[in-house]
């Protein structure tokens, strides 16, 4: 999305995909310690067996390494649960540049020992170490799951249902997903799924994740009853058997496949204040009108995180110069950041000043010129030419 880990230009490609062992994971505090290859995917089926769950999920499980995931701070489905890497994430061993190997590898949830050093290559992409192993906490696996998908009738409502939501289903919340009416046409028209509701302007994804089936169940449905009979809602469905929740989820987490069905794709990956996060998107529609083919919005309301899209036949440079920078001096005057999960990499590198000051950047220059004098790491990626 951002060509954080595309070759550019004169760089060397360095795998980790062989170093993918599992080192040791402690059946009672819940922790693993592996190597950066391993798949995602495959890390979930490993600790789900023993009865944990990875605290990230993403729609590339499988085929995203744990150390890439950590290096872009991956946020993804579960952070309104269990919050960023950067929280999540215990311990790194990482090869610096003039190949010193920083065995930070703890295994400890508290340490206060000096600088927490490892939180500076969660998130770098790269650009300051190759992270080789990782050690991370594992929540329990919850023992109930349910998904519901529920019809609103403007985003307003999307608003007040996550209101009353946090309020009626607090502890077992785990995700709150939203998508528009464009987007449910685009899975519909280009990958041929099916909506369980009615025909509405928004739509919402809920998943809650419990200990106890019953107790999830009353208070779903106790939720699901003042929602509708407050006019939040006007259609809805549960799904607690795997086939269905499978499915419900698709309709949002193949959103991203259906857009690239429908022609060349403008992404942005945007943090914004959640009362005028659909804003933008409204606003677009009026600025690009007919130069446009499609404008939408969906993503991972929990978190403040907007997927923005717009799709044309073919490429524009009119179009590209309607978007940029007008997107981001946009998210810029909302106090965004221009960038909530996908991070920098090549593309939006030089947007970085509508999200962080001028001093910010200078000390992240530092940075790298301390950990990397030579600009081997990662070249071209991240930080700016000039801070």
């Amino acid at each position: 999305m951002v060509g954080g880990s595309v070759p550019v230009f004169d760089e060397i490609i360095l795998s980790t995909a062989l170093m993918n062992q599992v080192i040791s994971f402690h059946s009672v505090s819940g922790t693993l310690v592996c190597q950066a290859g391993c798949i995602l995917e495959e890390l979930s089926q490993y600790v789900e067996a023993r009865g944990f769950v990875m605290p990230l999920d993403l729609g590339a499980k499988g085929s995203c390494h744990i150390g890439g995931n950590v290096a872009t701070n991956a946020g993804g489905l579960r952070f309104l649960r269990y919050g960023s890497l950067h929280g999540t994430v215990l311990g790194l061993e990482v090869v610096l540049a003039d190949g010193t190997v920083l065995n930070c590898l703890s295994t400890l949830r508290k340490d206060n020992t000096g600088y927490d050093l490892k939180q500076l290559f969660i998130g770098s992409e790269g650009t300051l170490g190759v992270i080789t192993a990782v050690s991370i906490q594992c929540p329990p696996k919850p023992q109930a799951v349910n998904v519901a998908f529920l019809g609103c009738p403007g985003f307003a409502e999307v608003l007040q249902t996550f209101s009353t939501c946090k309020g009626l289903l607090g502890e077992i919340l785990s995700a709150y997903e939203f998508m528009d009416a464009e987007c449910m046409w685009l899975v519909r028209h280009h990958l041929h799924l099916t909506s369980p509701v009615q025909e509405s302007p928004f739509y919402v994804l809920i998943e809650t994740s419990g200990s106890r089936a019953e107790h999830d169940a009353e208070k779903l449905n106790d939720f699901l009853e003042q929602a509708l009979r407050s006019g939040l809602v006007t259609d809805g469905t549960v799904a607690t058997d795997q086939m269905k929740l499978k499915a419900l989820w698709a309709l949002r987490e193949r959103i991203s496949e259906a857009l690239s069905r429908d022609g060349y794709v403008y992404k942005y990956d945007l943090s914004l204040p959640t009362d005028t996060l659909y804003d933008l998107v409204t606003d677009l529609r009026a600025r690009l009108g007919s130069q446009a083919k499609r404008v939408v919005g969906y993503g991972h309301l929990g978190d403040g995180n907007l997927h923005l899209n717009v799709t044309s036949e073919d490429f524009s440079r009119s179009l590209l110069d309607a978007l940029e920078p007008y997107v981001y001096e946009w998210t810029a005057g909302q106090r965004g950041s221009v960038s909530a999960e996908h991070g920098l990499g090549f593309k939006k590198k030089d947007a970085l000043h509508y999200s962080k000051p001028p001093a910010a950047l200078r000390l992240m220059q530092q940075l790298k010129a301390l950990l990397d004098p030579k600009g081997i790491l990662n070249p071209y990626k991240t930080l700016p030419a000039q801070a």
